[in-house]
Parts: C-alpha cells; sequence; structure tokens
C-alpha cells in the first residue's frame, strides 16, 4: 500500500478522540473559570456517555434496515459536527446559561503535546485592598496568570486537526480502489485450513484429518493452535474489560480536578496532559511487547488499580490531601495517574486482543462490556460528586488545612 495511503489514514484518525481529549487536557485552565468549578470532569464523563447513542443507532440501523445505512456519509457528518463543535467552543466556551436555576456553560497524544507547550496560569494570592475591592477588604483572593497562550488558540488548534481528518477522510474516498497484492504464499496450506476452520464451521475437520492432509501435503510445520479459555477465565477477561473501563473512563477522570488541584495548577495540568499521553504510548508498547498471560494482566490491572486507589484517595480527602505543600506530592500524584492511565490501557487493548482473536462475537461482547462499565462509573460518581457533594473543593489562597 502506497505511503500516502498510509499518511490520509493517519489523518483520518486524528478526528477519532481529538475534541474529548483537547478539552480534557485544556480542564485545569477552564475548570476556575466556569461556574461548575472542580465539578466540571463529572459532568462532561455524564455528557460523553450520550455518545453510546450513535453506535446504538448504528447498530439498530444495521439489524433493522440492511444495506440501507451509508456510513460514509455518516463519518462525513460525525467528522463535521467535530469541526463546528471545536469552533464554536473557541468563541462560547466561556459563555453561561441558567440551567434549572444553576449557570451552566455552553460549549491523545497531540492535543496533550500541545497542552504541555501552552502551559498553566500559575496562581498568586493578592490583597483585595491591591485590587481596589473595598467589600473584601484584607481578604486574599486567587489570581491566575495567563498562559502561554489562549484556551481560544488552543480550540482553534483542535478545530484545525478536525479539519485535517475530514480532509483526509474526503481524500481515502476519491482515491481509486486498486491495490497491488503480493502473491506470495506466506501462510502454509495447512495453516490456512484451520484458520478457515475457525471462520467456517462448515470447513471444519478434526485433528487427525487435518494432519494426514498435512501429511499428504508433505509440510512438517507445526499446526497453529487455536486458544481456548474456559468459562471462568472468560468471566475474568470480561470482569477486567468492565472494571478497567469503568476506573479509566468513569470513575477516576469525575474527581481529577480534587484529587490534583489542592496540590496546585501545576500539577493538575501535567497530570491531565501526561496521562492523557500516556494512553497511546501504552497503546504503542502493547503493540510492540504484546502479553497475554491473565496472571499478568490480573497483576497489572491490580497494580494500576492500586495507583487508582491512591488517587481517589486524595481526591476524597480533597482539600487537604496528604503531602500538599511539598514537590514530593505534586511529584507522586502527577506520577500516580500516569501509571494508573498507562497500566490499566495495556491491560484493555490486551484483553481486546484476547477476544478479537477468539471471535467476532467475542469482540462484539467485549466493546459491549466497556461501554456499560464507562456508562456504570460515570453515572456512579455523578450524585456522589453533584448531589451529595461528597468531594470538597478548595482554594488555593484560603483553605487553611492542619499541618
Amino acid at each position: 500500500m502506497a505511503l500516502h495511503i498510509h499518511m490520509l489514514a493517519c489523518a483520518f484518525g486524528l478526528g477519532s478522540w481529538v475534541a474529548v481529549n483537547g478539552l480534557w487536557v485544556e480542564l485545569p485552565l477552564i475548570v476556575n473559570a466556569l461556574p461548575e468549578g472542580w465539578e466540571l470532569p463529572s459532568y462532561l464523563t455524564v455528557i460523553i456517555q450520550l455518545a453510546n447513542l450513535g453506535p446504538l443507532l448504528v447498530t439498530l440501523m444495521h439489524k433493522l434496515c440492511p444495506g440501507r445505512l451509508k456510513e460514509r456519509f455518516v463519518i462525513y457528518f460525525i467528522l463535521s459536527i467535530g469541526v463546528l463543535s471545536c469552533l464554536l467552543l473557541a468563541f462560547f466556551w466561556d459563555r453561561t446559561t441558567i440551567v434549572a436555576g444553576v449557570p451552566h456553560r455552553l460549549s491523545g497524544f497531540i492535543p496533550g503535546l500541545v497542552a504541555l507547550g501552552q502551559g498553566v496560569g500559575m496562581a498568586r494570592c493578592v490583597n483585595s485592598s491591591q485590587t481596589g475591592n473595598h467589600t473584601g477588604y484584607g481578604k486574599l483572593h486567587t489570581e491566575y496568570l495567563p498562559p502561554n497562550f489562549s484556551t481560544e488558540f488552543f480550540f482553534f488548534f483542535l478545530t484545525a486537526m478536525m479539519c485535517i481528518s475530514l480532509a483526509a477522510f474526503c481524500a481515502l474516498n476519491r482515491l481509486p480502489r486498486t491495490f497491488t497484492l503480493s502473491t506470495e504464499d506466506l501462510v502454509p496450506d495447512t495453516v490456512a485450513s484451520v484458520c478457515s476452520g475457525l471462520d467456517n464451521p462448515a470447513l471444519e475437520t478434526d485433528g487427525e484429518d487435518v494432519k494426514s492432509q498435512a501429511e499428504r501435503s508433505g509440510h512438517s510445520k507445526p499446526l497453529l493452535a487455536a486458544r481456548t479459555h474456559s468459562v471462568y477465565q472468560l468471566t475474568f477477561i470480561y470482569f477486567l474489560v468492565v472494571w478497567v473501563n469503568a476506573a479509566t473512563n468513569g470513575l477516576l477522570p469525575s474527581v481529577q480536578t480534587y484529587s490534583c488541584m489542592p496540590y496546585g495548577n501545576l500539577a493538575y495540568h501535567l497530570s491531565a496532559a501526561l496521562s492523557s499521553m500516556a494512553n497511546p504510548v501504552a497503546c504503542i508498547i502493547a503493540m510492540f511487547f504484546p502479553y497475554r498471560s491473565l496472571v499478568f494482566l490480573g497483576v497489572l490491572g491490580l497494580l494500576g488499580t492500586g495507583f487508582g486507589s491512591y488517587n481517589m484517595a486524595m481526591a476524597a480527602l480533597s482539600p487537604c490531601p496528604l503531602l500538599q505543600h511539598s514537590a514530593a506530592g505534586e511529584a507522586i500524584i502527577v506520577l500516580s495517574w500516569v501509571l494508573f492511565t498507562g497500566s490499566l490501557t495495556y491491560v484493555k487493548v490486551m484483553v481486546g486482543v484476547i477476544l478479537r482473536d477468539r471471535s467476532h462475537s467475542a469482540l462484539v461482547w467485549c466493546g459491549v462490556a466497556q461501554q456499560m462499565g464507562s456508562l456504570v462509573g460515570s453515572v456512579t460518581m455523578f450524585p456522589l460528586v453533584n448531589v451529595y457533594q461528597l468531594f470538597k473543593s478548595g482554594d488555593f489562597c484560603n483553605t487553611k488545612c492542619p499541618l
């Protein structure tokens, strides 16, 4: 396949999660300016789950009206909505409206890199008398210095990335569908027959028949054995899928502000940006160093859960977490978030690979388990954060914590 096709495919792939991930890494700058404050991530996790309606509608269309849905036009529509959304965010991200008597906003790797370059506005404590505010005379309030470039510029950058993705998809659809295929027989006939049997039960033969065919054809190479898992192993695999997605897409993101903001804007900024970058890095590691051992994945999942538990504990202790006013505390919370995201992302990728190799049906149910875990995690945390307010926000200048 030609290099330019690979480049266009990569450019098209930029639009998959760039808007959501870009908004997430920008949260350290916008939570201080919007009325939702530290509760904003919990709103976003629930809103993101509404996107599950899209795949559900596509599935229903394929079932009820097979062949009627033109997926190409659906992708055009989705990418166009992404471009429009990012563009509107650039102009209206800080506008508010009244919903139920309360003011609310209207509104990967590369976004993480750009966010790191953007930096975060450092906070300083200013006496109200210095700003001419006589109503709170003598009281300190937090003033945030501007970052290297504005939030509006960042959203314009996301808009440009979405436009690149849309243009690449248009170009891919206009390419002639003729590719030069290799005629070299890379797979022995016996292996091909086994693989065909896995995909088509009508072609399945027992081990003796395959062995005799191999002997007659003169092949002496060992056959590929299909990986099988017991019911208990499959239950464990699907449990991993549900738990990992609940933790990474719902439970922990909802309280990231409470976990990181007490350590300062810089700690929150680095946690959000580096965690966003840890996700694709873990996927690349899984691609080059795949390890399918369920014991290993279980241990790694337990390790990631440990990091997540630390993050949740610091959120529960907000606004006075452990090691709050120390460089060690800031470094630990940033590292904990990065390792939490990276380790559980690796587990997420590898269990998907295991189920993909098992069967198409297993992979479909993997997707169902992923969405169910994400939904349960976000719906569980929303009332705890926004209704019962179990997590407490603080103020950089006025929060007094015991030593």
